[in-house]
């Protein structure tokens, strides 16, 4: 009874988020019905293969473990440079986010740019843009663009199709954006199964295995939620569907790939510290005044810590959007119980960033039961906040300036696309796990 009960939730949460879709679209009567049933079916079918079929899910097991020894390499680099001296260990009070988790993003940025510079990261790219090419009939560079976003970011992908962005229509630059909110980076991923799996390595493997179903189930949702909001008003040739990878590589050599990608890896490992550091400061900022404030003039302090038999520790601004987002998690399948914090998760990833939100799991995890865990985990695993405009507008137009008008146009819908999107997967998720 219980599982159907799950089922019957999720079809309403998928229901409902396409309702969004549709009343959001700007073209409703070209949508292609045939293409969202596809790309659903799609996201079931990868959802079953790694979570269900055996084969399979040793598969992905093994590409997770990859990503969990690439975490144990990246401790071998932190353990040259910090071990004191005459000394065999690292002092215990460098294990920490900024010397654990930060320097994963600088190495895998830099094997990525070196997996790039080989034309390995291009074969596996173009062998899912075929799959979603072919089932959803798209064209090669929206394929191209939305396979390599499972892999690299929101403004390294369109690099994938450079060539195509300037004659790109407007319906496929929604895909192109609405493919970088869903999805998130290698170099963050690995990054994420860091802090999230702690020191445990089953946990780092289970962990490291969700993030990545999460990344490739919302490739094909990402499809949906921009050819509902933006339909393609005119019949995809044959010649439209060919896929062509750039040959250029990441740097004239492989040590000028490894160097390039070393120092991207760093700039954004930076960002994302100096980021975490801010917006930090600022929340405790904000929790001080609505706690020790309005919370404590008001006495909604009590009645906050009464309500949620002690999750929340008075009026803070993670209540707030916790109980603005718990009817979402709701939807997604989180059981009752759990969704204002899950509905915390959800309203920092979208008002702050996934990392921010990301960074809160650990905390909130032992309070939380495992199911809510993992629907929060494929929830929030996409780039869809209000910075990513930002970023998206300034990376894409950088290489084809003619885009920008549309851009800047269609960021706001592409950012909820993308949101909708990652949704999808959590919700489907919720019925598989």
């Amino acid at each position: 009874m219980e599982t159907i009960l799950g089922i019957l939730r999720a079809l309403l949460g998928l229901a409902v988020l396409l309702a969004v879709l549709y009343a959001l679209s700007m073209n409703r009567k070209h949508i292609n019905w045939r293409l969202v049933g596809a790309g659903i079916l799609l996201q079931l079918a990868v959802g079953l293969l790694v979570l269900k079929v055996d084969l399979a899910t040793m598969v992905f097991d093994w590409i997770a473990s990859f990503f969990v020894k690439i975490i144990d390499f990246t401790g071998a680099g932190i353990e040259f440079l910090l071990t004191p001296f005459g000394e065999g260990t690292v002092d215990i009070a460098l294990n920490n986010f900024v010397f654990k988790v930060l320097p994963t993003i600088v190495f895998f940025s830099a094997l990525s740019s070196m997996l790039y510079y080989f034309g390995i990261l291009q074969f596996i790219t173009k062998g899912i843009a075929w799959v979603m090419s072919k089932t959803m009939k798209l064209t090669g560079a929206e394929s191209l663009a939305a396979a390599a976003n499972v892999f690299i970011g929101q403004t390294e992908a369109p690099l994938v199709i450079k060539p195509y962005l300037e004659r790109m229509s407007r319906s496929e630059i929604m895909c192109l954006m609405c493919g970088g909110f869903a999805t998130i980076a290698g170099s963050v991923f690995a990054a994420y199964v860091g802090f999230l799996g702690g020191n445990d390595p089953v946990m780092k493997q289970l962990f490291a295995r969700h993030l990545l179903t999460a990344s490739i189930m919302s490739a094909p949702a990402a499809i949906v939620a921009a050819k509902m909001l933006l339909p393609q008003d005119r019949e995809i040739t044959l010649a439209d569907q060919k896929l062509d990878v750039p040959k250029e590589a990441s740097g004239s050599n492989v040590l000028d790939a490894i160097t390039q990608g070393s120092t991207d890896g760093l700039r954004l490992a930076v960002n994302v510290g100096i980021m975490l550091l801010v917006f930090t400061a600022f929340i405790s900022m904000f929790n001080f005044v609505l706690r020790e404030g309005i919370g404590t003039w008001t006495g909604l302090n009590e009645y906050v810590v009464q309500a949620t038999d002690g999750r929340f520790q008075g009026f803070t601004l993670e209540y707030i959007l916790g109980l603005a987002f718990a009817p979402v998690a709701w939807l997604l399948g989180v059981p009752a119980q759990d969704t204002l914090m899950v509905g915390q998760l959800l309203g920092m990833k979208t008002a702050i960033n996934e990392f921010y939100a990301y960074a809160q799991m650990p905390a909130l995890e032992p309070l939380m039961q495992p199911k809510s865990t993992i629907i929060a985990t494929y929830a929030l695993c996409g780039f869809a906040n209000f910075a990513s405009i930002g970023i998206q507008i300034g990376g894409i137009s950088a290489i084809a300036p003619g885009q920008r008008k549309n851009l800047t146009e269609l960021g706001v819908k592409a950012m909820i696309g993308g949101t909708v999107a990652a949704f999808m997967t959590a919700v489907i998720a919720s019925v598989l796990v």
